[in-house]
C-alpha cells in the first residue's frame, strides 16, 4: 500500500519531500519501515529517522540516506507499507493502491483499466484510465461513484456527459493545428 511518493530532495542531509497519499498521516513516525518502489528496479527497505511538515509536503529523513546524491536515488519512488501492515479503513473506504488494475465502467459501458492514481489536482484523486491507445483522467469522486468491487476489479461510475471527450487525447490533425499555432 502506497503511503507517499517522493517528489524532490530537501536539504543537504539526505531528506526528501513527499506527497502524502494517505488519510492517516499519523502513520509516519520514527522507526516506521517503508519500502521504496522506484519506477524501475527492485524495492528498497527504508527506516524513518525523522519527519516534519513543510509547506504542502511532509519531509522525511531515512537512516543511511545522508546526502543529496543518496536522496536523489529516491526521486519518484512510491513509499509503501506491506499489505499486512495496512491500517483499518472506515466502512465504504478503499485503498487507492487497490484501484490499480480495476476496470472502469460508465454505467454499462466499459471505459478502460486503471493504470495509476494521481493526487493534488483537486479534491478527488484522478484515476488514470487506459483504453487501447487512449488515456483518460477521471476524478474518483463520490458524486460519480456507483460501486466498487475490488474482488472483481470493477468500478462503476456515472460520468458527466462530455467528461471523456474533454480528457480525450488529441487526434493527429489537432496536434498539427496546435503546432501551427506556436
Amino acid at each position: 500500500m502506497t503511503l507517499a511518493r517522493v517528489v524532490k530532495t530537501q536539504g543537504r542531509r539526505g531528506e526528501v519531500a513527499v506527497e502524502v497519499h494517505t488519510d492517516v498521516p499519523e502513520r509516519f513516525a520514527p522507526g516506521l519501515k517503508l519500502l521504496a518502489l522506484p519506477e524501475q528496479g527492485p524495492r528498497r527497505e527504508l527506516l524513518v529517522e525523522e519527519f516534519w511538515p513543510h509547506k504542502d509536503w511532509l519531509i522525511l529523513k531515512f537512516a543511511g540516506v545522508d546526502s543529496i546524491s543518496e536522496a536523489e536515488t529516491l526521486l519518484r519512488c512510491e513509499l509503501q507499507v506491506p499489505s499486512s501492515e495496512r491500517g483499518k479503513l472506515r466502512e465504504g473506504w478503499t485503498f487507492t493502491s487497490d484501484l490499480i488494475g480495476c476496470v472502469v465502467h460508465d454505467s454499462d459501458r466499459e471505459i478502460g483499466q486503471v493504470k495509476d492514481v494521481h493526487f493534488g489536482a483537486g479534491e478527488a484523486p484522478l484515476l488514470v484510465v487506459t483504453a487501447q491507445s487512449k488515456e483518460y483522467e477521471i476524478p474518483y469522486a463520490e458524486a460519480y461513484l456507483q460501486s466498487v468491487d475490488l474482488e472483481k476489479k470493477r468500478i462503476v461510475m456515472t460520468l458527466p456527459e462530455g467528461l471523456l471527450e474533454v480528457n480525450a487525447p488529441l487526434k493527429h490533425e489537432e496536434k498539427n493545428q496546435e503546432k501551427r499555432k506556436r
